[in-house]
């Protein structure tokens, strides 16, 4: 039978997933982290039990929470990532030629660590010198941040643990006030088959602070569900009045201009969740 890694993502259904073998466990100061080798799905960090990334399908959840808000940006020069320590968020950053800067703040060292030794072509950029590592508190880092970011991204865990605050309208709050006057910011907010509520919070909360606030998907097979959202909250560029028929300098799995548009296109109980 081998042996299987299952995620519970609600306590009555889970996900699984045969291993290899298990690479590094260990218990850091904010959570449990697990290395994983799956057969299905390459490496897999795993946070308190919970899939982050793997390397199979990263590139979508990687793509779509920076490709959109910086394709609809003009001109993204300085860019904040919250979280992401796999490295794959930055990675994608620096795709942009006009991003002079990104600052990561991750506030668990371990997991940029062992990202860099068990999941390479993720944590790639790590060396690059537009590049700056933060080890601390994001929400920290927002709250004394003013008028300084193009973009800020919130690459974070499930609304548990160090990652709960990042999930709070005062978060978003301190977003609009260190974002520049042209701003944008995306944030994960879950999958609406479980998670309902969180996205009903975080979209309602995004349209009070910001002109601009909507809700895209695209589909991650490790996440619960396989149906992931991201919502986007601007002061002044609509996500939805970019050209799709540009194109792009460099290579992508996922992300295309036509998907850009698409991805704001909900079903009918996603759409139900935004009123």
């Amino acid at each position: 039978m081998g042996v299987w890694f299952t995620e519970k993502q609600t306590k009555n259904f889970g996900i699984t997933a045969e291993i290899y073998r298990s690479l590094h466990s260990e218990q850091t100061e904010f959570q449990k982290l697990d290395m994983i080798e799956t057969k299905e799905f390459g490496n897999m960090l795993v946070l308190d039990g919970m899939v982050m990334t793997a390397e199979r399908d990263e590139f979508v959840y990687h793509e779509m929470i920076v490709h959109v808000p910086l394709f609809t940006h003009p001109n993204p020069k300085k860019v904040l990532v919250v979280g992401g320590g796999d490295g794959g968020t930055i990675r994608e950053v620096l795709k942009h030629p006009s991003v002079e800067k990104v600052v990561q703040v991750e506030i668990d060292e371990k997991v940029v660590e062992y990202s860099k030794q068990f999941l390479p072509d993720i944590s790639c950029e790590y060396g690059n010198p537009r590049t700056e590592l933060i080890i601390g508190d994001g929400f920290m880092h927002i709250l004394n941040s003013e008028n300084e970011y193009d973009v800020i991204l919130v690459d974070s865990t499930e609304p548990v643990g160090p990652a709960a605050a990042l999930f709070t309208k005062g978060f978003y709050a301190g977003i609009a006030k260190a974002l520049k006057e042209d701003g944008i910011f995306v944030a994960q907010t879950d999958n609406p088959w479980f998670k309902g509520d969180l996205i009903k919070n975080a979209i309602r909360d995004t349209i009070e602070i910001f002109p601009v606030a909507r809700l895209y998907t695209c589909n991650i097979p490790t996440y619960p569900s396989g149906m992931w959202t991201f919502t986007i909250g601007s002061k002044l560029y609509d996500p939805l009045q970019v050209e799709t028929s540009r194109n792009i300098d460099f290579e992508t799995k996922y992300y295309t201009p036509k998907l850009h548009v698409a991805s704001f296109s909900l079903p009918r109980f996603v759409e139900d969740l935004c009123k």
